[in-house]
């Protein structure tokens, strides 16, 4: 983030051409592209000196996520679906609820097989947005999404990387690091904001993968109240 606040047309989650990528590595994702596996980034957390834990089965698919949790963020928000802009781009949640993350409903369900994605504004025109703190996630952290069967999937985060947005990889950025596991990609923005074109540099993206579930009727520790900016520094 710059000194200076994003406009409310500079500080959407994505500009244009950013979210074309975005959209690009999307059709790359159904013409089964990322089917081609690069390192495993388990690699990352050895890296920090930590051990990674086993993946768990992959869940149904039936359920809906309802909330994301990211502890070590303070990130504890609503989940709603979105699908794609007339401009054939993923549209975002609403500039009014910034603590809101997204869900790519034409994609896969969290918990279930494959990689599913949430998206998120990183900043607003005055303040920070639900992952304004997205890129001080590492790897071991944990990310826990509530879904409507009354389950919660627990993902272990393995990697995370900043993306220049002219140098894209869809492969790397939404491909499985191992095939038949159950995934999470979170995404927004990054790298330096460009006041003249009004637009971010790159974008952050998060992987994780599924360790853990509670099951539907087991206690849980409530979430607290939406927190919108980080507990361990700013993007």
């Amino acid at each position: 983030m710059t000194d200076e606040p994003a406009s409310s047309a500079g500080g959407r989650l994505l500009t244009v051409a950013a979210w074309t990528v975005l959209v690009l590595g999307l059709w790359l994702w159904g013409r089964e592209i990322t089917e081609a596996q690069p390192v495993p980034s388990a690699q990352a957390g050895s890296l920090f000196g930590i051990s990674l834990p086993v993946a768990h089965t992959p869940l149904s698919a039936t359920a809906l996520p309802q909330r994301v949790d990211l502890p070590a963020m303070g990130v504890h928000a609503p989940v709603v679906p979105r699908g794609l802009d007339p401009h054939g781009a993923v549209d975002p949640p609403p500039y009014e609820t910034p603590g809101v993350v997204g869900w790519w409903s034409g994609g896969t369900r969290p918990g279930a097989a494959g990689t599913a994605l949430l998206v998120g504004h990183v900043d607003t025109a005055s303040k920070p947005a639900v992952f304004y703190g997205l890129s001080t996630a590492r790897p071991g952290d944990t990310v826990r999404v509530a879904r409507d069967d009354g389950s919660t999937a627990e993902f272990t985060v393995e990697d995370v990387q900043v993306y220049e947005r002219d140098s894209f990889d869809a492969h790397k950025a939404y491909g499985p690091r191992v095939k038949g596991r159950a995934e999470l990609r979170l995404i927004t923005c990054g790298g330096t904001y460009d006041k003249v074109a009004k637009q971010y540099s790159a974008n952050v993206v998060v992987s994780a993968y599924l360790t853990g579930v509670t099951p539907a009727g087991a206690a849980t520790t409530p979430a607290p109240a939406p927190a919108l900016a980080p507990a361990r520094g700013a993007v």
